[in-house]
């Protein structure tokens, strides 16, 4: 499959890559295919990176074409990934017709082209009925081997639009060229830098001057260049970089598992993420209560749940024992929030009590406000972790608790090599932390790293105290203790 990665952000990679991504066998890339677009494929596939950088060695075009006729021949079912879309100066084609020539079955999956997407993202228009009704897309780095340039210049500067691919290095020849074929000196122009993403850079000038002020502002490779009145538009239309967390780098530490909901969410707001679980998810070292405790689980009257993560360790336990939902079906569920209570709903099962304030004493003075307990059968399934107090208010309102122990929270070895390269850099604005358990395994795996100048987000107050506790002030704190309500707060204080 030669399959395209779309510009650069990896949320506009289109739905057939990533379903031919999660089928294949080996992945060949480039170095303009996001990397995060590799986590479609399954975590057997074997991956091999192709990328060539300008006035670096690396694999040549015949090479690429040989791996690719290599591995068809192998029975691998192959994506080659190309930034972009394959067929748009992508040398989709050259490929193709070596797999073609060597017998091997291939097909093409399209991509959304920087050319179109790189610049919506810096605001300007491909075309506009008031200023452009025409637009072209032309190399700005020929075939070396070619003996002159087949570029018809004379055509080009009657065209509205025009977009240049890989011609930063060549940008004075290219404006030089314009005008001498008629263009106006005048004329509206801008070089974008990585397109798409949150490190995207945007100048503008006049033709006349452009070349100048991209060398001024130290503009590389890989970039665009825009040529045509359309780019007047971009002084009301710039939106991407005018988002309230764009180009800034955020630090998640939520458990992978659960970190892609908020990694996209703050993605959507410009910002570049990277993701450093200071906790991972575990079953419990013994699974003999929690089992024991499921297989009887109708005998309660009510199941109290304190996370996401607990939801999902009873809920698959349950599977794991062959029963299903209508296991709870006289049982009252109680959750401890709105992630907790929407982690059930997609698993069709309805909270019958979720208190107005996210915490675990909230969660306590609800359920013991909703009627006596005394007496009732409750199983807390919890984390290795939890604190009591949750525990003891059950028991100490009458409650005939059973404790069960649902999932443990280990700490991992490392930050990991990413993120502990951008803090020692400097280059981390915001580390985010969603409970207490992130704070204290954060500080323990960060040892005597400096984080003055780092801005922290917390999810609650519980969180937050706990940052205080290790004399951190948090930035800003989730009113109501919830991921979106967190995302919000630091777009609040980006504003």
């Amino acid at each position: 499959m030669l399959a395209g990665a779309g510009p650069g952000d990896d949320a506009l990679v289109t739905a057939a890559s990533l379903r031919w991504l999660a089928r294949c066998d080996t992945v060949v890339y480039d170095r303009l295919a996001n990397p995060a677009l590799l986590e479609a494929a399954s975590g057997s596939a074997e991956r091999i990176y192709v990328g060539k950088a300008p006035g670096r060695s690396g694999y040549s075009q015949e090479q690429i074409n040989e791996l690719l006729v290599e591995k068809c021949r192998a029975g691998r079912r192959v994506v080659r990934l190309k930034g972009g879309d394959p067929l748009v100066f992508g040398r989709g084609g050259e490929e193709a017709d070596a797999l073609r020539a060597a017998g091997c079955e291939f097909r093409f999956v399209p991509g959304v082209t920087a050319g179109v997407a790189g610049l919506a993202y810096a605001g300007i228009p491909l075309t506009d009925r008031r200023l452009a009704s025409t637009a072209a897309f032309i190399t700005g780095h020929e075939d070396p081997a070619k003996d002159e340039s087949t570029i018809a210049w004379d055509a080009l500067a009657k065209i509205d639009t025009l977009v240049f691919y890989m011609g930063v290095g060549n940008l004075p020849q290219i404006a030089e060229r314009l005008i001498a074929a008629g263009r106006s000196p005048a004329t509206p122009a801008a070089v974008i830098y990585r397109a798409t993403t949150p490190d995207q850079r945007t100048v503008t000038a006049t033709l006349a001057e452009i070349a100048a002020v991209a060398m001024e502002a130290d503009i590389r490779p890989p970039a665009l260049i825009v040529v045509g009145e359309v780019v007047s538009l971009r002084e009301r239309l710039n939106w991407w970089e005018t988002l309230p967390l764009f180009a800034q780098t955020v630090l998640v530490t939520r458990s992978r598992a659960q970190a892609s909901r908020l990694s996209a969410a703050l993605r959507e707001l410009g910002a570049g993420v990277i993701e450093s679980p200071t906790i991972r998810i575990e079953p419990p070292a013994d699974l003999g209560p929690l089992e024991a405790a499921l297989r009887r689980v109708g005998e309660f009257d009510w199941l109290v749940l304190t996370s996401p993560n607990g939801v999902a360790a009873v809920l698959d336990r349950l599977d794991a024992l062959g029963l299903d939902g209508r296991a709870l079906g006289g049982v009252k569920i109680a959750a401890v929030g709105a992630a907790t209570a929407a982690t059930l709903a997609e698993r069709f099962i309805k909270a019958d009590l979720v208190p107005a304030e996210f915490t675990t004493d909230a969660l306590a003075s609800a359920l013991t406000s909703a009627g006596p307990l005394t007496g009732k059968r409750m199983l807390l399934a919890r984390a290795d972790i939890a604190p009591p107090a949750l525990a003891e208010a059950l028991t100490v309102a009458g409650a005939k608790l059973d404790e069960v122990v649902a999932y443990r929270t280990v700490r991992p070895d490392s930050l990991g090599e990413d993120a502990g390269a951008a803090l020692k850099d400097r280059r981390v604005d915001w580390i985010t932390f969603t409970s207490s358990s992130t704070v204290e395994n954060f500080l323990a795996l960060a040892g005597e790293l400096d984080l003055s100048g780092v801005k922290l987000a917390a999810i609650g107050p519980v969180t937050a105290a706990t940052l205080q506790a290790a004399g951190l002030t948090p930035t800003v704190v989730a009113q109501t203790h919830t991921i979106d309500a967190l995302v919000e707060a630091m777009a609040a204080f980006g504003a």
